[in-house]
């Protein structure tokens, strides 16, 4: 079945807000506010390990299949990740950001945990499209989440989720009676929604050519072999893009910044 970039995002969206509930309040509260008809995503993000079969250039083939180039390259030291992000030369099409895991760096047991995941995964299946918003292909224990846990929450991410957006994008600067992601902020708060705090609440901004803020994820009960147990599940970012010294809309991301979107899955709230 041919896949196009439209069918591509909707069908990662309705996974997304599967898991994702406070997604749709917030689109409602932005059409109320602003008056928008549609609100427009400036990218997705999604994660994966650094093993051959489903290694980021894996995922990132089905995008460059679409048309979509590669534009930048990430690492995050801390984190023990590296990323890469995509565009389309049509600009109105989201951006992709993919990050992996660098699972060699890790503990032989916390490596034997995540190599057993990926060792159930039928390879045939990476090849289509359609394993972007897959989910798991595995089940884990209670135990083995909380060694995941304990020394990176992006693998404990994946260990529950899988394959799938990890998260959408608001474009602020296609709202249409709301300007500034601090007005947004103050919007989502307002309304209750838990933004991310590490780093502030606004990541980056007009220095740099980029601003952003996210909410906290979802909390979401799931299943594991060993019972159920609530975990955080997916957010919604917004991304505020301002002119390079050409006068275009910067189009890239920002690795401090994105460092502390990452938390936005945290367990706890930085504070």
């Amino acid at each position: 079945m041919s896949v196009s970039v439209d069918s591509l995002f909707a069908a990662l969206w309705q996974d997304y807000i599967a898991i994702t509930p406070s997604a749709e309040n917030i689109h409602q509260l932005l059409k109320q506010q602003d008056g928008s008809e549609e609100i427009i995503n400036d990218h997705i993000a999604l994660r994966t390990f650094n093993l051959d079969k489903i290694r980021l250039d894996k995922l990132g083939a089905h995008f460059l299949a679409l048309g979509y180039e590669e534009k930048g390259q990430y690492d995050f030291e801390q984190k023990k990740l590296k990323a890469k992000h995509f565009e389309h030369p049509d600009d109105t099409k989201p951006k992709v950001f993919i990050s992996e895991l660098l699972v060699e760096e890790f503990s032989p047991e916390v490596q034997a945990i995540i190599h057993k995941m990926v060792d159930q995964i039928d390879a045939a299946k990476v090849a289509d499209a359609s394993f972007l918003y897959s989910g798991t292909h595995w089940q884990v224990s209670q135990s083995e989440y909380q060694t995941l846990l304990a020394v990176s929450e992006y693998a404990a991410w994946m260990s529950v989720w899988g394959f799938r957006a990890n998260h959408f994008t608001v474009s602020v600067n296609h709202l249409h009676k709301i300007h500034q992601l601090s007005d947004v902020n103050e919007l989502l708060k307002q309304a209750g929604f838990v933004l991310n705090a590490s780093g502030g609440e606004i990541k980056g901004g007009e220095d740099v050519c980029l601003a952003q803020s996210s909410t906290m994820a979802d909390k979401i009960d799931v299943s594991f072999t060993d019972g159920r147990l609530t975990v955080p599940s997916c957010f919604y970012e917004f991304a505020q893009r301002y002119p390079m010294a050409d006068g275009k809309l910067y189009q890239g991301f920002v690795a401090a910044s994105a460092d502390k979107i990452f938390e936005s899955t945290n367990v706890a709230p930085a504070m």
